[in-house]
C-alpha cells in the first residue's frame, strides 16, 4: 500500500511542514486504520479567510477553524488500475500560528496533528460522541508518537 500525498500551500506562511514526514504518517495512519489500497490524498494549507469561505459553505459556520476534511470519490467510483481517492485536508496556517502563538516549533507539530486529525476524519472516524471523541484523539496520539495537547500562552 502507498500513499501519494498531493501538497498545495496557498498561505503566506512557509516552512512549516515536510512533504516527506507528511506522507510517512499519512502511510502509517493508513496501514494501521486497515486501509490496504494505493491512496492518494492533497493537503491545502490557506490563510483564514479561505478556510472561512469552506467552512461557512460546507458546514454553516461563520468563521474560521483550523481544518476541514472533504471526502472524495465513492470507492464505486475509483477507477481500476487507479489509486483509491481519499480526499482533501485543508488546515489554515494563520489559525495554526495565533493559536502557537508564533511558536514556529510548536506550529509545525500542530500541522502534523491538524494532519493527522483531518486524515482520520476521511478514514471514517468522528468525534461526536464523548466515547468517539477519545477515542479518535487516542488514535492521534498513537500516530503522532505523543501525547497532544494545545500549544500553552508563552509566558511574560
Amino acid at each position: 500500500m502507498t500513499v501519494e500525498l498531493i501538497v498545495r500551500n496557498d498561505s503566506t506562511r512557509k516552512g512549516l511542514y515536510r512533504s516527506d514526514a507528511l506522507r510517512r504518517l499519512a502511510q502509517r495512519i493508513c496501514a494501521g486504520e486497515g486501509e490496504e489500497r494505493d491512496t492518494e490524498l492533497s493537503l491545502l494549507l490557506c490563510d483564514d479567510p479561505f478556510i472561512a469561505d469552506l467552512n461557512r459553505r460546507y458546514r454553516k459556520r461563520n468563521c474560521p477553524t483550523d481544518v476541514l476534511a472533504f471526502g472524495q470519490v465513492p470507492e464505486s467510483l475509483s477507477p481500476a488500475g487507479h489509486p483509491y481517492v481519499l480526499g482533501d485536508i485543508v488546515v489554515s496556517l494563520e489559525t495554526v500560528e495565533t493559536r502557537c502563538f508564533q511558536d514556529r516549533a510548536a506550529m509545525r507539530q500542530e500541522v502534523r496533528a491538524l494532519f493527522c486529525h483531518g486524515l482520520l476524519h476521511l478514514l471514517g472516524c468522528t468525534h461526536d460522541t464523548d466515547a468517539e471523541r477519545k477515542a479518535m484523539f487516542d488514535k492521534q496520539d498513537e500516530y503522532l508518537g505523543v501525547r497532544w495537547e494545545p500549544p500553552a500562552k508563552p509566558r511574560g
